[in-house]
């Protein structure tokens, strides 16, 4: 397989990226670890009349203490993103679903933005930022802004992007204390792209109670999904059971899944139920151990 003809630019700063992305817009893409670029070019998916590689901006990378969050630049490397103790120690949920991400040599080349801005409704980094309510930094020639990841995703492969503003940056906010978390996926091999993903969070008042959740999906949208009205229903629960039974059946029906050569619709809707569960579970757990 070869890509079809096209111009190739490597700008040494943003401004200059900008510039040409703001001379070609909707002809051109941008090219930062390539690992879902690369083989839509190939296969002739995509068909960009020119490609710019940002990979020359260094400013662009790394993962920095903000406030009790951190902020990740969008050229950070999700083996990076999954090796670094800042983030093991603030959002080990982040770590722990970038480990699904595809095998080491991919998220040695894959970064934290492309994944981010390709749109993926079945990819990990997506969902998990749902979870988290992460602030996506976009920047163009003449501004830059500030996107919720929750209104970021539109559907598939479509997000708020303009065709002239480059992901610069994910900035996630501290979470509240005596918060857990949980990360399940179902797939069919490790490194596969999932059939059904449930990202997890609950908080706990000092009476055990639950005081904030936030349950996120991969695959069973065309986009990340939060199941607001399971995270609504949990609040002010003791964690049980019976409980987070309630909370996987609510969001079993909010969720609107494909059928697909993996799976069906209703399939995937039994998953997300049995996934959430244990989910739920583990963020319980970790919360208590705080």
């Amino acid at each position: 397989m070869k890509p079809a003809a096209f111009e190739y630019l490597a700008p040494t700063s943003l401004d200059d990226a900008l510039a040409a992305l703001s001379e070609r817009g909707d002809e051109a893409k941008v090219l930062a670890g390539g690992q879902s670029l690369v083989p839509m070019l190939n296969l002739r998916l995509a068909r960009p009349s020119v490609l710019i590689d940002i990979n020359r901006l260094p400013d662009l990378a790394g993962i920095r203490a903000d406030d009790g969050g951190v902020t990740i630049g969008a050229l950070t490397r999700q083996r990076a993103l999954e090796r670094s103790d800042l983030i093991a120690a603030r959002f080990p949920v982040l770590a722990a679903a970038t480990a699904h991400v595809g095998h080491p040599a991919i998220r040695n080349r894959g970064t934290v933005g492309g994944s981010l801005a390709h749109g993926d409704p079945v990819s990990e980094l997506p969902c998990v930022m749902v979870a988290l309510d992460a602030r996506l930094v976009a920047r163009s020639r003449s501004r830059e802004r500030t996107i919720a990841a929750d209104g970021f995703f539109q559907t598939v492969f479509t997000t708020a992007l303009e065709p002239t503003e480059i992901l610069v940056g994910v900035s996630v906010p501290a979470l509240p204390s005596r918060t857990g978390w949980g990360f399940e996926e179902l797939a069919r091999r490790h490194g596969d792209f999932a059939i059904v993903g449930v990202a997890a969070l609950l908080s706990l008042g000092t009476d055990g109670a639950i005081t904030s959740a936030r349950l996120a999906y991969a695959g069973v949208a065309d986009r990340p999904l939060r199941a607001r009205s399971a995270e609504q229903a949990l609040v002010g629960e003791k964690p049980s059971p019976a409980a987070f039974e309630a909370a996987a059946r609510l969001a079993a029906q909010e969720i609107d899944p494909p059928s697909d050569l993996h799976a069906t619709a209703d399939y995937r809707r039994t998953i997300a139920g049995i996934l959430t569960r244990r989910a739920l579970v583990a963020a319980q757990t970790r919360a208590a151990e705080q």
